[in-house]
């Protein structure tokens, strides 16, 4: 029973790290830019999915308007993304230039008939059912839909994050059989200790024969 609340414990522990660095950590998309807009967002329950107000604006946490970037991908299915501001809060892209990057999509904006196929750098997760939209960081022009790049940040993000892991794991081994299994063994043979001189007392007052 125990480990298998251990392994459960560790496989949610996992799954939430993969899941925030997966959402936190930047991707790259080859898409075909269609339109360009901005509309007024009523914030809700996924409020939380949604950058702080562009820098310089004033605060509103009921709703704003913002912007968004229609596109396509090469095999044909839509994507949308927001943009917003991240400023000085998290993730940690310190983006300010929202009306740039809006300025520079809508300028690399195509048809099916003649397309340009840009990359689109972002993080977060698109989800229909919640009205969710991955921020887009920045835009540039690519060589075509089978253009690939190498994410070399998140890479090396989860290289450094690997490492410091192994090593928090290694030294807290160590730890464990200096310190708490030596206090652990002792605890155990003070029980057992403890257990054969309450049987010895129990018996001698039991009487022979009992």
């Amino acid at each position: 029973m125990w480990d298998i609340i251990k392994w459960t414990f560790w496989i949610t522990v996992w799954v939430l790290i993969a899941a925030f660095f997966h959402y936190t950590l930047p991707q790259n998309d080859i898409v075909r830019i269609t339109d360009t807009l901005e509309k007024r967002v009523d914030f809700g329950d996924n409020s939380i999915f949604w950058a702080h107000p562009d820098t310089g604006e004033v605060a509103n946490t009921t709703n704003r308007d913002v912007f968004f970037i229609q596109a396509i991908r090469p095999n044909g299915r839509p994507m949308v993304y927001r943009n917003e501001d991240t400023g000085w809060g998290w993730p940690p892209y310190f983006k300010f230039h929202t009306t740039n990057l809006q300025t520079q999509a809508s300028d690399m904006k195509s048809t099916k008939d003649t397309p340009q196929w840009v990359a689109v750098k972002h993080y977060g997760w698109r989800n229909e059912f919640i009205s969710i939209y991955p921020n887009a960081i920045s835009v540039k022009p690519v060589d075509g839909p089978d253009t690939r790049i190498i994410p070399w940040i998140a890479i090396t993000v989860w290289v450094l994050f690997g490492c410091l892991a192994l090593a928090i794991w290694s030294r807290w081994r160590k730890f464990r059989a200096n310190r708490v299994d030596p206090l652990l063994d002792g605890v155990e043979q003070g029980w057992d200790d403890t257990s054969s001189k309450a049987s010895k007392w129990w018996n001698s007052w039991r009487g022979p024969g009992k």
